[in-house]
């Protein structure tokens, strides 16, 4: 009786342990995935701007969708760099992540003669959020009223047809450059210290053109004050749909546009990659979120972080053929 009790006490503990070790794997899943109580979102551009204000909107629900606190951090400086540096030099736990504007991935590498960090090897992509589309607006005195108008108007006036931007390496300057380096037109780039005094010049008349995100162009356009020739992506924008885009104006493979990600330190591991693209998909599918977004002139763009890292290799490309012989203050 004895003998058959022993046997049992051992059967037993047997099954105990092999269920403790088939436990172990899971359990270690699960440390690997735990996220810290505070997450901060790092921004690379000062409170109040359009990057800013979409990362306070998703900040709060990546948090929710988490189950963890998620708060903006402003790190300005270098058009997105200095935060993107922060991020990239970090621990990678998952407790700083960067709120990626496309300017800071795929220009500043190629303007930019020393840039702190590498966005293609110190950082790894998370998850796509949203992207944007640009309009080209000239001054409504212009007298011209299509792309292929402007173009003839500037081939007979080389040099004397003036464009704004936010800046030297701004997305907007180099869309001006890449127009001229697919049409063989000249113009001169007037750069300013950010793009709403660039759009004020151009109403008023001190600069014939600009590129500018449809959001804040749009309510201009509106109102007479602006002239719409073409939007910049591959097809027709919902804010604008009477607008043309430049391939249909006739500037074959002219496709350009903005976008935000989120990013985090290279070596993150992918299992914590995986959870937090995860959160952003559901904090994005929010039809309250989605309809602010689109409210701020952006559109949802969410998907694996695959689709992130390609669109980053291939519009780093894109304008480095812009800005062949541009230099960033």
């Amino acid at each position: 009786m004895q003998s058959i009790d022993f046997t049992r006490r051992h059967a037993l503990a047997a099954l105990a342990g092999s269920a403790l070790v088939a436990a172990l794997p899971s359990r270690a899943v699960a440390q690997q995935q735990q996220l810290p109580l505070l997450i901060k979102l790092v921004v690379g551009y000062s409170a109040g701007g359009p990057v800013d204000g979409a990362a306070r909107l998703l900040a709060p629900a990546l948090g929710q969708e988490l189950g963890t606190q998620v708060i903006v951090d402003n790190r300005p400086g270098a058009s997105g760099s200095v935060g993107g540096d922060a991020v990239a030099k970090a621990a990678p736990d998952g407790a700083l992540l960067f709120f990626g504007a496309s300017p800071t991935i795929t220009i500043n590498p190629n303007v930019q003669r020393k840039m702190p960090f590498d966005p293609m090897k110190d950082l790894v992509p998370i998850a796509p959020l949203v992207d944007y589309t640009n309009v080209l607006v000239v001054n409504k005195e212009l007298p011209v009223h299509s792309v292929a108008e402007l173009l003839a108007y500037a081939k007979a006036r080389p040099g004397k047809v003036f464009y704004g931007s936010a800046g030297i390496g701004a997305s907007n300057h180099l869309s001006g450059a890449l127009l001229e380096k697919m049409t063989g037109v000249q113009l001169t780039h007037v750069p300013y210290k950010g793009s709403a005094p660039a759009l004020a010049d151009v109403m008023g008349g001190t600069v014939t053109m600009m590129f500018d995100i449809i959001a804040t162009s749009r309510p201009f356009i509106q109102s007479g004050k602006l002239r719409a020739l073409a939007v910049t992506s591959r097809q027709r924008n919902r804010m604008l749909p009477e607008v043309p885009t430049m391939i249909e104006s006739g500037v074959a493979g002219y496709d350009v546009g903005g976008w935000f990600g989120l990013y985090g330190p290279a070596r993150m591991d992918p299992a914590l990659v995986a959870r937090i693209n995860a959160a952003a998909h559901k904090a994005l599918a929010r039809e309250d979120i989605a309809n602010r977004l689109r409210e701020q002139g952006y559109e949802v763009w969410s998907g694996g972080a695959d689709l992130l890292a390609a669109k980053g290799q291939a519009d780093r490309k894109l304008w480095a053929t812009a800005s062949k012989g541009i230099e960033a203050e």
